[in-house]
């Protein structure tokens, strides 16, 4: 198995914050999916999905991580919150699942002082009913996936890359 960590979880749970903090404590290289998948078709994921649709993402979402397998290592790893369903998942690294309540990521985006960018960024978090409904069909596969599994509701970030670390084997730069 690859020496990364990958980290997934729901859209907006707060994947991009806490790779960020934890490159910034222990100093590993990190990228995320949909940045990398963006930088490709030089388009936003929201575009990718309105002028190409769905399936057509989701298969950059495998081509990456195909690529990823083949050469990436000792990098953490920000996934989109379908990026799960790729089938070689579990040979990218340690998989790690931040996880919340749906109520309590609804919440966070709402409230983030950039909250209209974090919305409008999530294209399948535009109908609430519909959003909750792919959490609930996303939550048990998360579980099932998850090596490692942190809950962002009852930590606090550095907690959070903290637990990450020790369960991972990475030690502060």
């Amino acid at each position: 198995m690859k020496n990364n960590i990958i980290l997934i979880g729901f859209m907006g749970v707060g994947k991009g914050t806490t790779a960020r903090a934890f490159t910034k404590k222990y100093g590993i290289y990190i990228i995320d999916t949909d940045d990398l998948i963006e930088s490709k078709e030089n388009k936003e994921v929201k575009q990718i999905f309105a002028k190409k649709g769905e399936a057509y993402f989701r298969k950059q979402e495998q081509r990456t991580a195909n690529w990823i397998e083949s050469s990436i290592n000792g990098t953490f790893i920000s996934c989109g919150g379908g990026f799960y369903k790729v089938d070689n998942l579990k040979k990218l690294g340690t998989v790690v699942l931040l996880d919340a309540s749906f109520e309590w990521i609804h919440k966070r985006l709402k409230t983030a002082k950039n909250s209209k960018a974090k919305l409008a960024k999530r294209p399948l978090f535009s109908q609430e009913k519909e959003a909750k409904k792919l959490y609930k069909e996303r939550e048990k596969a998360y579980k099932a996936l998850a090596d490692v599994i942190v809950d962002v509701e009852n930590l606090t970030l550095e907690e959070q890359i903290d637990f990450i670390a020790k369960k991972c084997k990475v030690t502060a730069k």
